[in-house]
């Protein structure tokens, strides 16, 4: 599983786990102590801005663990819709380009992985972050869980 923390202009971190481990309250939370990490070491200013992430519901990321740690670095959370991908455009886009291939090792999977957020074009991350408020305005505006465009 590859968690992906991105602004408007690269990855942040990309966090991968290895094959056998899961994720749970205490390991996202120490995803979140290394982003919080990243994001000094860029010194991207969004600590002193504050920092808005885009995550699911899953329990990981819903436990009080969590919630306790977000409330103590004032780190908000964009609400989202139960069952819609279409709010995390990096997963869309991501599945269609390793569609087909095939790995022999995990270490191949990871630095494909790598290797494609590395390449992507600045404009992938402006126009995913520039138009995820209004995909989410679209789902609250049509009180629907799912939004395709």
């Amino acid at each position: 599983m590859a968690t992906v923390f991105w602004d408007a202009k690269d990855v942040i971190l990309l966090d991968i786990l290895q094959q056998g481990q899961c994720i749970n309250a205490a390991r996202y939370c120490s995803t979140l102590d290394r982003l919080k990490e990243a994001i000094r070491r860029k010194r991207l200013g969004l600590l002193r801005r504050g920092v808005v992430l885009q995550h699911d519901n899953a329990t990981p990321h819903s436990a009080n663990l969590i919630q306790q740690w977000l409330q103590r670095y004032g780190w908000e959370i964009l609400p989202h819709p139960a069952h819609s991908p279409d709010l995390a455009p990096s997963d869309f886009h991501l599945k269609r380009h390793l569609g087909g291939m095939a790995f022999e090792t995990e270490d191949d999977l990871i630095s494909e992985l790598r290797n494609w957020f590395d390449n992507l074009d600045v404009d992938f991350f402006r126009v995913g972050i520039n138009s995820l408020l209004s995909r989410c305005q679209k789902c609250i505006d049509l009180h629907v869980d799912y939004v395709e465009k």
